[in-house]
């Protein structure tokens, strides 16, 4: 289906975008958003998004060429706000616990710094080196320079929000788009670390509410998975989705058996929103490692202290196969899993989503 035969409400952004279709594949940072994935995705008519938070700037570069090598249509980069680090005093119970599982999984616990490992600006660079089209970012609203540079260089502006205040200092700072991740969505909530709290709202309540308070277009987020998800989505006012989970089981993700085997067997009752693999919350599929650590929860440290001191034990469960101690992100609707192409899922869902319209509009 061409972008003449959706609505306006959807058109215009899909055209900004340069996609054919109102689906936007999620970022998925660490691993499962691969040259591959985003290619077949942005090939397909979709937006295909590379995670890149976790990586360097020559990473990023040979990432983005690699994407470019497969490709020649828009695809999105996501890099993270980076957060402040006050402190590195952390707990003696979970230090405990984190010692005896690294000890279990033949690692030890890394040296901690106080400086980022990446500093955000040389990241975003290589997007202007690059030709991005799109640049996307989550867990906050970069300085008023980054906004300014990017707009400068006509690129694409996304921002995340899972509040309506924060969808509202997106949209000021100068946002062409914002993501309404609802509480359903897996891996990482994307609240500011200035919100009081985190944001838990569900994405019926939340995308309405969104798209009554700002004026640019709104991209739901949270348990999307087939045409049903897309047209309710377009009827509480989104211009288009963004789905993550959906897109793991895609051959073209790089997601370990064992994970593959966990959304292939989880059903709706298996998620859990949780702060202990990172320090900021984030939704995956119950493990081990969650149920030993969460009666500890409220003394892990913040997000990136934990997910640093957890980052060698997750690496050597991946290396062994051990479902226990991954971090297997998952959203609410991971029961509905489907294995195939990234085509095959974008044709499917764009099938679904018409025949679900069509259903709501024929008459009796």
């Amino acid at each position: 289906m061409k972008s003449k035969f959706w609505p306006d409400q959807i058109r215009n952004l899909i055209e900004q975008l340069g996609i054919a279709h109102p689906i936007i594949q999620a970022p998925m940072a660490g691993g499962p958003s691969t040259p591959e994935l985003v290619a077949a995705v942005s090939n397909a008519g979709g937006l295909g998004s590379m995670g890149m938070g976790y990586l360097s700037p020559l990473q990023i570069e040979a990432e983005i060429r690699k994407v470019k090598e497969l490709t020649d249509k828009p695809f999105s980069v996501n890099l993270f706000v980076p957060e402040e680090i006050n402190s590195l005093v952390i707990s003696e119970k979970v230090l405990k616990q984190l010692e005896k599982f690294s000890r279990e999984l033949g690692v030890e616990l890394p040296k901690l710094t106080l400086e980022s490992e990446f500093a955000f600006e040389e990241q975003f660079n290589v997007l202007l080196d690059n030709d991005v089209q799109v640049f996307s970012f989550t867990f906050g609203v970069p300085g008023k320079n980054i906004i300014d540079r990017v707009r400068e260089e006509n690129i694409t502006v996304i921002g995340t929000a899972t509040c309506v205040g924060e969808a509202r200092a997106l949209a000021e700072a100068g946002c062409d788009a914002i993501v309404a991740q609802g509480s359903e969505a897996g891996g990482h909530r994307g609240a500011f670390g200035s919100t009081d709290g985190t944001p838990m709202i569900g994405g019926l309540a939340l995308v309405p509410q969104i798209v009554d308070e700002v004026q640019v277009p709104v991209i739901a987020s949270g348990g999307i998975m087939d045409g049903r998800g897309i047209a309710a989505s377009l009827a509480l006012g989104a211009s288009a989705v963004q789905m993550g989970t959906a897109f793991l089981s895609c051959i073209e993700a790089a997601v370990p058996e064992p994970w593959l085997d966990s959304l292939q067997n989880s059903k709706d009752t298996s998620t859990v929103l949780t702060r202990t693999f990172s320090g900021k919350y984030a939704r995956g599929i119950k493990n081990r490692f969650i149920e030993e650590l969460s009666l500890l929860e409220d003394e892990v440290p913040n997000y990136p202290i934990q997910n640093s001191l957890t980052r060698p034990m997750r690496n050597a469960a991946k290396e062994k196969g051990d479902a226990g101690f991954m971090s297997l992100w998952a959203g609410q609707g991971s029961a509905m899993s489907r294995k195939c192409t990234a085509l095959e899922l974008i044709d499917n869902l764009v099938a679904e989503t018409q025949e679900v319209l069509n259903s709501l509009t024929s008459k009796p």
